[in-house]
């Protein structure tokens, strides 16, 4: 395959203790970045679950390389085409991440950050503090940031993550109950009604 011919050209080396620290641990560990899951480097190093994104990502190759802990043996880059690899390779992991969580693997991580409600709470009263679900108003990268959804009321939130709401696809929510339908929550018995001293507020007639 041709993307294998790419990294073969090269010699590299990989640091002995990536179980116990890898960039995709430090980087999904970051302040801001609670929502990420952990792909595994096995989804990660398969070129099929990769397929498409190198002409979406600038400096493909070592921002790859950076995700797997691969250190080729090349001279140092400058500072700025530093930062820019970093930046590619952190763009480039939300778009594995956003293909990782839909599958069987992906949505079983999903899920139990759904039951340690790491993803946040509904903040509609009557919903009770039902967990929420990360998603996307749009599939398309650097349009909107991450919502999140409430199976309960089936409503969406805006949330304090800048994560891109990309990363995270707008089908991810509704797979995940299809998926485990047993984890659906009812939909609220109760809704808010306006009341002035106790006496609900009719609709005013319409003006003729």
């Amino acid at each position: 395959m041709g993307e294998l011919s790419d990294r073969d050209d090269y010699e590299y080396s990989t640091s002995e203790d990536d179980a116990e620290y890898s960039w995709i641990g430090w980087f999904c560990s970051r302040k801001g970045h609670e929502f990420l899951c952990e792909v595994d480097r096995e989804f990660v190093e398969d070129n099929f679950n990769l397929y498409g994104l190198r002409q979406l990502v600038p400096h493909y190759n070592e921002a790859l390389d950076m995700i797997l802990d691969i250190e080729r043996m090349e001279e140092t880059p400058s500072d700025d085409r530093q930062a820019k690899i970093e930046s590619s390779a952190e763009y480039l992991y939300g778009l594995i991440h956003a293909r990782y969580i839909l599958t069987s693997a992906g949505l079983n991580a999903v899920l139990e950050k759904y039951y340690n409600a790491e993803y946040g709470r509904c903040p509609r009263v009557f919903c009770k503090d039902q967990p929420v679900l990360p998603a996307a108003i749009s599939d398309i990268p650097h349009e909107e940031a991450v919502k999140v959804f409430c199976p309960s009321c089936e409503d969406m939130y805006s949330t304090r993550s800048r994560l891109d709401g990309a990363f995270f696809t707008t089908s991810l929510p509704h797979l995940l109950m299809l998926q485990y339908a047993d984890i659906r929550p009812p939909k609220p018995a109760d809704r808010y009604i306006p009341r002035i001293y106790g006496y609900r507020i009719h609709k005013p007639a319409s003006k003729k």
